[in-house]
């Protein structure tokens, strides 16, 4: 079995990093195209060469993961048969392995088992959970929830078993291109930063140290450049953590150059601090104001996960009390909080008043009267000639939300791209539903859907009625 191989710089190190005690987990993070799949499965068959032989025989288990069946077997499977193809051992298509043995050139034999899985086959995780392994590869990390890496550091190592020689190197390894910031991955390698976990960092594919050209077509990362906006090539080209969605946007209306604004949002304890809230488990608020001049400006937010209305109606009262004091508040919110609970009767508006909140119902729940209230901001200028729509920089999960995060799921079907009727519920639609209340409370829907004949109806003059 011959390989020819030579890894880039960032690569190289990568490799090398192996020999030191404190490299239990690596992660390299790249643009597209910069060889970080190619890596790991050298990685995988470096390793297994240089394992501690046992009679002879040197034994390696690996697991690999990606997020769904269709990129293991498109993309992740077929870089691993490149390298070391089938033919070179046996490959189980019902087990999903590649199992490999060969004569060294030391006379010891390599056994090395290769178990391909995806998180979006309920067996394959289930299966996970028991694995015994020498090492792991999660491919395109930025798609993999932490716990699975959590779960997987406790399965490598364990194999081969102490009778059988042990383990003399284990570990995790992890390649993806960059994530959000406010991914683990982020918080990991660039704040908490373990003793025992190992960063790489590839550069830019534009700049003079780019990775891999000579495997990838003449201006590979110039040609990429064209028909994407700034984020995706930060993200695809540059190597720069950022946001990228990957469904139709709500809001195509947003633009991030325009509507951002970097500088923190002030307010005077004079102003009318307008508050949007949506319920659930996952309940969030988004926090704006109306300034002379006609311009709606989101000033901040308060995002949680897993947490009751009291709970979130206490830390919402904090930082109204705390932030805002002397502000006149308005609060509105999703109108089916106003749902009685079938063990008390208590409904999300009454938990939250005993928290102190005074929240109202927006006049509506329709999508459309919610999406079109936002969106009409979004397309126009204030008195003054500025957007009439800007969010700040305390609003962090909305300006993901705005930017791509919320957004319209592509439905699997062939042909033209076709997207459901409804945003999906993910992690960024609780923040998006929030402003929409926010929006609806504070300026009224007279400018989204018209009224009967030419005249408008002034739905902020519902909205106050409803008090």
């Amino acid at each position: 079995m011959k390989v020819k191989y030579k890894p880039s710089p960032t690569l190289m190190k990568f490799h090398e990093s192996s020999d030191m005690e404190d490299a239990f987990v690596r992660g390299v993070k790249g643009p597209i195209g910069s060889g970080k799949s190619v890596a790991m499965c050298m990685e995988i068959m470096l390793r297994a060469q240089d394992q501690r032989p046992y009679k002879g025989v040197r034994r390696s288990r690996w697991g690999v993961i990606r997020n769904t069946y269709r990129e293991l077997v498109d993309t992740t499977i077929k870089t691993w048969m490149d390298w070391f193809p089938e033919h070179l051992g046996v490959w189980s298509t019902g087990n999903m392995c590649h199992t490999i043995v060969q004569r060294l050139p030391d006379n010891t034999i390599l056994y090395l088992e290769v178990l391909f899985r995806a998180l979006d086959k309920p067996n394959d995780v289930k299966k996970l959970l028991s694995l015994e392994l020498t090492g792991g590869w999660i491919n395109e990390a930025k798609e993999i929830p932490k716990s699975v890496l959590d779960m997987l550091q406790g399965r490598v190592g364990r194999y081969p078993p102490p009778f059988k020689g042990g383990a003399s190197w284990f570990g995790v390894i992890m390649d993806t291109n960059p994530p959000d910031n406010d991914h683990w991955w982020y918080k990991i390698f660039e704040e908490d930063c373990p003793d025992n976990w190992k960063h790489f960092a590839q550069p830019s594919g534009l700049s003079d140290e780019a990775e891999n050209l000579e495997n990838l077509p003449k201006n590979y990362y110039k040609n990429l450049i064209g028909g994407h906006d700034k984020e995706w090539i930060n993200v695809f080209v540059h190597g720069i953590y950022g946001f990228v969605s990957d469904g139709k946007p709500v809001w195509p209306e947003y633009k991030d150059d325009i509507h951002y604004h970097a500088e923190e949002l002030p307010h005077s304890g004079a102003s009318t601090i307008y508050v949007g809230i949506d319920f659930g488990l996952t309940p969030a608020a988004v926090i704006g104001q109306l300034t002379a001049t006609g311009q709606l400006q989101v000033i901040d937010e308060l995002v949680t996960e897993d947490m009751g209305a009291m709970n979130f109606g206490l830390l919402l009262h904090q930082k109204l009390s705390r932030e805002y004091c002397g502000c006149t508040l308005e609060i509105y919110a999703d109108p089916a909080g106003e749902q009685r609970s079938q063990t008390d009767e208590t409904t999300p508006f009454m938990i939250l008043q005993n928290q102190g909140i005074d929240a109202w119902p927006t006049y509506t729940n329709d999508f459309t009267i919610r999406r079109e209230a936002v969106a009409d901001y979004m397309q126009r200028l204030d008195f003054a000639g500025k957007p009439a729509f800007i969010v700040g920089p305390k609003a962090k999960m909305l300006r993901k939300a705005l930017a791509g995060g919320y957004k319209y799921k592509r439905m699997q079907v062939t042909g033209d791209a076709r997207f459901m009727d409804k945003p999906d519920k993910g992690r960024y639609s609780h923040v998006a539903d929030a402003l929409q209340y926010m929006v609806l409370g504070a300026v009224g829907g007279e400018r989204v859907i018209g009224g009967y004949g030419n005249k408008a109806i002034d739905y902020s003059s519902i909205n106050r009625l409803i008090k």
